[in-house]
């Protein structure tokens, strides 16, 4: 886990040597321009998107100097004790302690007796891949502002499986839509879309811009596809064919951080099967909503 104070940064750049290498090379070495979902909202300076220009600025000047020496960042901009809101700095996280269902108290480790020496009011961002996605939150720690050796935060988590069949997908979006607008909710969502076809996946486009936020996951399962080569590639890794079965179903509610709260939605036959096979994955009936 990384940290950093008062402000955010973007995808960390690979370290380069000082060659001119091609154009994919360059290319490889390109900062990420953040997704709306990687900001924290509190109002950083600078911001991940501050952050962002200042490191495509950068990499501009060494690509028209054909110099990749000039993108290596220069030592001594933070230690663990003393933060930079320019520049995240690695801590260990020594203990994770749940503290209800759906928050846990998380502590660091600082080395020596240092501490944050936070001033009044101000907060750290934390940064971490969820999903093969850079994820940025904004956190007050817990821990006395005079704790020595270690810090502690506070992250709530909770989790939802949807299993939609069809049009059943319809009430699910404006759940999706309140936990994505709300920059608060950290709220794990796993999305089971049940179609005939590729082409009879609905809202397509919709689907994928809410796939991008770093707390969504969606799969599709296509009861009367045999083959997957013919898909789109983005597609592919998410797709499966087949009925969703009680053994897929195990699979996918094991791939879940912890046992989630289920919402189904689709004809009664599918009602009660998925029923039946989240019983069978150790998910209780009063853990699940059917509409």
């Amino acid at each position: 886990m990384e940290v950093v104070r008062g402000g955010a940064v973007g995808a960390m750049l690979v370290s380069p040597e000082t060659m001119s290498g091609n154009e994919d090379d360059w290319l490889a070495l390109k900062p990420q321009e953040p997704s709306p979902s990687q900001c924290c909202g509190s109002g950083c300076k600078p911001c991940i998107y501050d952050v962002y220009e200042k490191e495509l600025a950068q990499w501009e000047r060494a690509k028209a100097k054909q110099d990749k020496s000039l993108l290596v960042k220069k030592k001594g901009q933070s230690n663990n004790s003393e933060l930079n809101p320019d520049t995240f700095t690695a801590f260990n996280i020594s203990s994770v302690e749940q503290l209800t269902e759906d928050t846990y108290q998380y502590k660091f480790e600082l080395p020596g007796n240092s501490s944050l020496r936070l001033s009044l009011g101000q907060h750290i961002v934390l940064r971490g891949m969820v999903n093969g996605l850079e994820v940025q939150r904004a956190y007050t720690p817990i821990s006395p502002g005079n704790a020595e050796g270690y810090f502690e935060v506070l992250m709530k988590h909770g989790e939802l499986l949807m299993l939609a069949s069809g049009t059943g997908l319809t009430p699910m979006l404006p759940i999706l839509h309140s936990i994505t607008d709300d920059e608060e909710d950290e709220t794990f969502v796993t999305l089971v879309g049940c179609f005939r076809t590729f082409d009879k996946i609905y809202l397509k486009p919709l689907l994928q811009d809410l796939a991008r936020y770093w707390n969504i996951r969606i799969f599709y399962v296509l009861s009367q596809e045999t083959s997957l080569e013919k898909l789109p590639w983005s597609y592919q890794q998410n797709t499966y064919t087949g009925r969703l079965s009680e053994d897929l179903m195990k699979t996918i509610v094991n791939s879940c951080r912890r046992k989630p709260f289920v919402l189904i939605c689709g004809s009664s036959a599918f009602s009660e099967d998925m029923g039946r096979y989240l019983k069978a994955a150790g998910i209780e009936e009063n853990s699940c909503f059917v509409f």
